[in-house]
């Protein structure tokens, strides 16, 4: 896709980002099918993307298998029943499996692997974000705020990484994985997630419900963490694929999965800590009961 004519890289970019940005902040808001809605767009594309990226690899995962599970996983975590998500994974892997034996194109084993791959990392990782908005508790009354506040360290991450690192990067990250990445610029994008987590709490507790004040700084850092593993992890896939982007549907972002590639591992991990840590303190208490 051309980029939109008049307009630098940089503001491609930039308005891109807004546009995507708006349209996902009021999905979250609303919340429900809203959200489930912005999902299903995001994880197709990003779907299909992945199923690209392999294929130029010389493996073939079935994009079928995947679409079909991640929709089975998205009605799930729509209707909060997680209790029937361990079914859910293995009858998608059986079917990987089958696929895989009734077809009998080469290689077998990768094929398998990619397609059980490709609905957990594309799909159901992601759709830990409809459990992470409607999580609640006696003093939360849902997680709208936490999402918010994951959703703005994530973009401080990726703020504070790119002047960081341009303006004082010097040692590599990650030469081989993705050479222009430094850990100059890692520790400035960990900073300013941070700062951003902090300033969205003091939000919190000024309009809404008093959260404790370390929670903020421990969301900046396991944001900021697993945005930058999540970055890692997407440039490791194009990187051994010999792809540079995983498409071009968005003017100066490459493709779906290149801008979600931050919130992939960070969606789940941001939930489960909610889950355990914030909203109830289940994993606290049992460790207190061991001693």
């Amino acid at each position: 896709m051309e980029e939109t004519r008049g307009l630098n890289k940089n503001a491609t970019r930039m308005l891109t980002g807004f546009i995507m940005g708006t349209i996902a902040m009021g999905c979250i808001i609303l919340g429900g099918v809203a959200l489930l809605i912005l999902l299903a767009f995001v994880i197709y594309f990003a779907s299909k993307e992945y199923v690209k990226i392999l294929e130029h690899k010389g493996f073939y995962p079935s994009l079928k298998i995947i679409l079909a599970s991640e929709a089975l996983l998205a009605i799930i975590t729509y209707f909060d029943r997680t209790q029937y998500v361990a079914l859910a994974l293995t009858l998608c892997t059986f079917a990987s499996f089958m696929w895989v034996l009734f077809r009998g194109r080469q290689p077998y084993i990768a094929n398998v692997a990619t397609t059980i791959l490709g609905f957990v990392y594309c799909g159901y990782f992601p759709l830990h974000l409809q459990l992470l908005r409607d999580i609640s508790s006696q003093q939360y009354h849902d997680g709208l705020g936490f999402v918010v506040m994951m959703f703005v360290a994530i973009m401080m991450t990726d703020i504070g990484c790119y002047y960081a690192g341009t303006r004082f990067g010097k040692h590599k990250l990650a030469p081989v994985v993705s050479p222009n990445k430094t850990i100059e610029g890692s520790i400035g994008g960990a900073v300013s997630a941070v700062i951003g987590a902090c300033i969205i709490g003091l939000f919190i507790n000024y309009f809404f419900v008093e959260i404790p004040w370390y929670i903020p700084i421990l969301v900046g850092f396991i944001c900021t963490v697993f945005a930058q593993i999540g970055d890692l992890c997407e440039s490791l896939i194009k990187r051994d694929a010999g792809v540079k982007d995983s498409g071009n549907s968005l003017p100066g972002h490459g493709g779906f999965l290149d801008r979600s590639d931050s919130f992939i591992f960070t969606i789940p991990i941001m939930y489960y800590f909610c889950k355990y840590f914030v909203f109830s303190h289940d994993i606290v208490n049992y460790i207190k009961g061991l001693f």
